[in-house]
């Protein structure tokens, strides 16, 4: 069995002056955010055999906030193609993740996360996946289960997800609504 978590960068900075959008920083929020959700994280005992990021700054800068509330480091393969990647490029690079890792960590951007859970697991399959389908907000996670031996074999409509955390899932104050 296959463990895949997929985990949005948190809330960047949009008022940081930048030349590329490739270069936005976290803001106070998103960094609150990431620690919650490396915390949460530590709490439930999940670890990561393999893990793969996009190179933005902001996916970075998540990862190493998460790394603090997770209390250790993670140290992803940077990819480049996971950068603004469709969920067909997400499936793609997955498919080509070692076979040896039991559990992947996949960590990038919107909209291509959200469609990829939606991709993965099919329609009518619980409360969050309608979450999902209705916003997969910064600093999410889901994690979705496969019956497979290969990463080669995930596809389309056989996960199971068993986990879908929102930042305000664990901290009301990291919500829509507040700043």
């Amino acid at each position: 069995m296959k463990r895949l978590t997929l985990l949005r960068h948190a809330k960047s900075g949009w008022d940081d002056p930048v030349a590329r959008d490739f270069d936005r920083p976290l803001n106070a929020k998103g960094k609150r955010a990431a620690r919650a959700i490396g915390r949460h994280l530590r709490e439930a005992g999940l670890a990561f055999d393999h893990a793969i990021a996009s190179p933005a700054t902001r996916v970075v800068e998540t990862l190493e906030e998460m790394s603090g509330g997770l209390g250790r480091a993670l140290r992803p393969a940077f990819d480049r193609k996971i950068y603004l990647a469709s969920a067909e490029t997400l499936l793609d690079v997955i498919h080509n993740a070692p076979e040896t890792a039991e559990t992947l960590l996949v960590a990038g951007h919107n909209p291509g996360l959200e469609d990829l859970v939606l991709l993965l697991v099919p329609d009518g399959a619980g409360q969050d996946r309608e979450a999902v389908e209705d916003k997969f907000p910064t600093a999410s996670l889901a994690e979705i289960r496969f019956d497979a031996m290969r990463w080669a074999d995930v596809r389309a409509g056989a996960g199971t997800l068993s986990r879908f955390v929102r930042p305000r899932d664990l901290d009301p104050t990291l919500g829509p609504e507040a700043r």
